[in-house]
């Protein structure tokens, strides 16, 4: 018993007891009876260069460099257990217990791509050499066969245009068959197309290619030397105009530039007239308006004096009639106070007055409230009594009509009762209900009255009455043809009576029927006809 752990690009199959197929992990227990084998999963290129042929028959060199290796990533079934078995103990019937179960549900090689490659393609490190010898020629033979068979459906046009498809395709065929071996392409890389031997199809391509690329680049060399040449030319020309039109422009605006300093002068010149006739008239002005401002200082001086006399005046007179005002105000007051208490007094006088009326009016409408009252509450205690003995009065009238239909309804009933007794008695006598019924309705004259009632129901009615004779038409004819007359009598006495359906109720057969019956009975009528006459 031995512990084996592989290195980063190994993994280890376990085959023997307790393993149903081939167990792969990177490390385990060994047990007794068990072998273990170490295999690479380090990828591998394969180069090569297939002669092919294409669907227009055109042989060609593929040359192509696949780098193929077993799938590490498709692990199938063992995945779920990889770590179980980096902690595995020392507990065989654990271990046996693990693996039959595993067996009994799923297999370890389903879908396991390294399971398929261990079991198939890898052999232990002794047998290096002819197991990559093996792998190599399975790889290879895998490639050739779908490479050619990929090529032979496709035109060279196909494959040039399409590099990036027939890649694809290449892939997904190689890949579909190498699965098988639990193999995986890394990288598929398609070289250069070659010709093959006694083929020179890719070399006149090449010349072809290579002509018409070299005359097509003499063609745009031509083409941008005429370019280079025009264009030189209209640059020169356009250079000389833009210098033409920059000289005249510049000329022009010089011309302006003089008109505007010589406007610029002459402005100056009348601008400088204008303010020394400013200054001149701003001179005067400012004299005159000295000599205006001393009046004026004069006159107001002379005003103010005035106005100070004015006012020493004014305050004299004032004095005087402040005093006259006052004096007269005083009077005023005294006169004011006695009016007040004359006023007043006759107010208070004027207010007792009312108030004595104001009473006397309370007094009034009291005694004349309270004997209202009175009145109104005898009024309604009499009405209120005259209506309860009213409702009393209704009430026993109400009462005794009551009892009065109460007796007419008694004696009506025991009148019914009688009837009834009487009736029964009458019944028994005419031997039953029905006689009773047919004598009453006799005595009450109910017969004439619904005979008087179909009479009128069928007056004005003009009855149309129709008889048919379908019987045989001598007593000569023999029973032999009965079932001919018969048909013919039926068909003879539909016609008359569809016409009599229509003229009594306007119900009118469809005209295709009718107008066959029609023609029916005028042939028939016609055939009798011409027996009648026949006979006569």
């Amino acid at each position: 018993m031995s512990y084996r752990v592989a290195a980063p690009d190994e993994y280890l199959a376990i085959t023997g007891m307790s393993v149903k197929t081939v167990k792969i992990t990177k490390a385990a227990w060994v047990w007794p009876f068990q072998r273990c084998m170490r295999f690479r999963i380090t990828p591998h290129d394969y180069a090569m260069s297939l002669q092919a042929m294409t669907k227009e028959k055109l042989q060609f060199l593929l040359p192509v460099v696949f780098t193929v290796g077993p799938d590490v990533n498709q692990r199938g079934a063992n995945a779920a257990h990889q770590s179980s078995h980096h902690s595995e103990t020392s507990d065989q019937q654990q271990h046996d217990e693990d693996d039959n179960y595993i067996s009994s549900n799923r297999r370890e090689d389903r879908g396991d791509a390294l399971m398929k490659y261990a079991m198939l393609l890898a052999e232990s490190a002794d047998k290096k050499t002819s197991s990559l010898v093996h792998l190599e020629n399975i790889v290879k033979g895998i490639i050739e066969g779908e490479v050619r068979v990929l090529v032979s459906s496709m035109t060279m046009e196909e494959i040039f245009t399409e590099r990036e498809v027939f890649k694809r395709r290449i892939f997904r065929n190689i890949q579909s068959e190498l699965s098988q071996f639990g193999l995986k392409i890394y990288n598929a890389n398609v070289k250069e197309l070659k010709d093959a031997p006694n083929s020179n199809y890719f070399e006149s391509l090449s010349r072809k290619a290579h002509e018409g690329a070299s005359n097509q680049a003499r063609i745009d060399v031509a083409e941008a030397q005429l370019r280079g040449n025009v264009g030189e030319s209209k640059r020169k020309g356009e250079q000389e105009r833009e210098i033409a039109k920059i000289n005249a422009e510049t000329a022009v605006q010089k011309t302006d530039r003089d008109i505007e300093r010589a406007t610029a002068e002459a402005n100056l010149d009348t601008r400088q007239a204008s303010l020394s006739k400013d200054v001149e008239i701003a001179r005067v002005e400012a004299r005159r308006a000295l000599e205006s401002k001393d009046e004026d200082l004069k006159r107001e001086v002379e005003v103010k004096r005035a106005a100070a006399e004015i006012e020493r005046l004014r305050a004299t007179e004032v004095v005087k009639a402040t005093i006259e005002r006052e004096a007269r105000q005083q009077k005023a007051d005294a006169e004011a106070y006695a009016i007040e208490a004359d006023a007043k007094a006759n107010f208070e006088k004027s207010q007792r007055e009312t108030e004595a009326k104001a009473f006397k009016t309370q007094k009034d409408a009291d005694a004349h409230t309270s004997a209202e009252f009175n009145r109104t509450t005898k009024t309604a205690d009499a009405n209120a009594y005259k209506a309860r003995q009213d409702a009393e009065a209704h009430q026993y009238s109400a009462q005794l009509n009551a009892e009065a239909d109460l007796a007419i309804m008694l004696k009506k009933a025991e009148g019914m009762a009688a009837m009834a007794d009487a009736y029964g008695k009458m019944s028994t006598a005419f031997g039953g209900p029905a006689g009773l019924l047919q004598y009453l309705m006799i005595e009450k004259g109910t017969y004439v009255q619904l005979a008087k009632a179909n009479a009128e129901a069928i007056r004005g009615l003009q009855p149309k009455i129709s008889v048919w004779n379908t019987g045989s038409q001598g007593s000569g004819e023999g029973g032999g043809n009965s079932g001919i007359d018969t048909m013919r009598n039926v068909y003879q006495m539909l016609p008359p009576l569809m016409t009599t359906i229509n003229e009594q109720t306007g119900i009118t057969l469809p005209e295709w029927q009718f107008g066959k019956m029609n023609a029916g009975m005028q042939a028939m009528q016609s055939e009798n006809n011409g027996k009648i006459n026949g006979s006569k």
